[in-house]
Formats: structure tokens, sequence, C-alpha cells
């Protein structure tokens, strides 16, 4: 049936402490036994402020390092982004880590320039979808929430059973709270017009220069339902469900009217 176990964390951040933000997710990844993914926010290691390509770490640095151990240990696939540095560019990178130590990785395209994080941090240019014990999965940033053409999800014509490119949106994110309504009134509008889950992991508490999270993390299902939210500090875990998805998408095809009118 394709059922997949979902736990996020609504981390709160340690500022400028990537030691101490990996042993605060190592700690709370206990409580997610079972799960097949285990998901943290964007910045997890650093939190989101002018600092972060000070602290970028090398392609295959410590954190990679540790998130090959934790999927390892756990046997997940681990997600979350952490700031690396190629040359003289940084990059807000998204990385999956299979338990056998691979891993794929997503840098941030919309790269947000209100905060200056477009002065520091390169824009990636691709768009990916990989895969996990049967899902497609379609990794985002923050910011890249707004953007809805660069995560449609495009009809194909590969597989007839599974129409679409992807099923699961993952959005990490660094989402202030003076602006929560934008961030769950987008991530139930992706869910929706995309015909798909989606996951918005955000983080909590307070950062570094006194900017405050609520969180609101939630995953949403393809009709724009919260199956889940997280309270401040928390891990949730959930199952969602292939067989649901496919016969909504049945049902409701909506995909092939995407480009009925071109403009």
């Amino acid at each position: 049936m394709n059922d997949l176990h979902i736990s996020f964390y609504q981390q709160d951040i340690v500022w400028g402490d990537a030691e101490a933000n990996r042993r605060q997710v190592e700690a709370k990844m206990n409580s997610a036994s079972g799960a097949d993914i285990f998901v943290v926010p964007e910045t997890f290691t650093t939190g989101f402020g002018d600092h972060m390509a000070a602290l970028a770490e090398d392609p295959l640095g410590p954190t990679l390092r540790w998130a090959q151990d934790m999927a390892a240990r756990y046997g997940l696939l681990f997600v979350g982004t952490w700031i690396v540095r190629e040359g003289d560019q940084c990059y807000n990178r998204l990385h999956w880590v299979y338990p056998n130590g691979s891993f794929g990785y997503y840098d941030k395209a919309h790269t947000f320039r209100v905060s200056g994080e477009a002065d520091q941090i390169t824009r990636g240019t691709r768009r990916e979808v990989f895969e996990w014990r049967g899902w497609k999965i379609k990794p985002a940033v923050c910011y890249d929430l707004r953007f809805p053409a660069w995560l449609r999800n495009e009809p194909t014509q590969a597989n007839p059973d599974s129409p679409l490119k992807y099923d699961l949106l993952l959005v990490c994110a660094n989402w202030p709270g003076s602006r929560h309504e934008a961030w769950t009134t987008l991530l139930k509008a992706r869910a929706i017009e995309n015909l798909c889950y989606v996951l918005g992991c955000n983080r909590s508490g307070v950062d570094g220069v006194g900017g405050k999270y609520t969180g609101n993390s939630a995953l949403i299902d393809y009709k724009g339902f919260a199956l889940t939210e997280a309270e401040p500090e928390q891990v949730v875990s959930t199952t969602i469900y292939k067989d649901k998805l496919d016969l909504f998408r049945q049902h409701w095809p909506l995909y092939l009217d995407f480009d009925a009118i071109n403009f």
C-alpha cells in the first residue's frame, strides 16, 4: 500500500552552534521509532541570518557525516538544510540522506532578498524530485513556497497509474511568526493545486537577533486539510497513504486541465 510514516521536529534552533543543534536533534530522534522519514527545519544547524555564510561547511563536512550516521542508525531518510560552501559560493542546501549513506540535495532557488540572504547565498537553478519507498518527493525551502510555478506538479505520460511528477512536497523553513497566516495558507494552496500531500517543517522559538517563530508546522493532505500540526519544540509523527492519494487523483483528474488554456 506504500504507507509512509513521517516524523518532523519543530526545532528551537540554537543560534550559530552546529554541534549543539546536532545534539538537540539526535536526542529527539529516539522518539521517532518506526519512521520512514525524519525532517528538521531550514538551516537547522545555525539558524537563519547574516551569520550563515561564515558558518558554511564543506559539502562533505561534519553535518553530512552526522546525518549519514543518524539515517543508518534509525533506518530512515533524514531531511534538512544547512549551509555549504563550494569555492567562493555558499548554498542553502536541502539534503536527503539515505540509510546506506548515499544522499541527494536541492539548493534553495528563491533566496530571500528582503532579509539579505540573496547577498550571501547563491541561488540554486535546478528543480529536483527524488524517490523513497514508492513515493516521489519534491524538496523546497521556505521562500520557494511563494512561487507556485516553480513547484508546479506537472503531468507525466511515463506512468498512467502515477500521472504526476511528485506525491509529497516537502518544505523546510525558517518562516517568522509575523507572517504565519501566509505560511499556513500557502501550504494548503500548494497541496490543493498540486494534488499532493505537503509537509511544512518550520522552526520555533526566538533567534539570535530577536526574530520570533511560532512554528505552525503541519502536514496537509491533497484536499487542503491539516492532518497534524506541531506544538513548539515537538516531534510529530503521522502516516500518509498512497492508495488514498491515487484514488483522489482518479476521481478528480484536475491535472488533465492544467494547460487547457494558453494565453
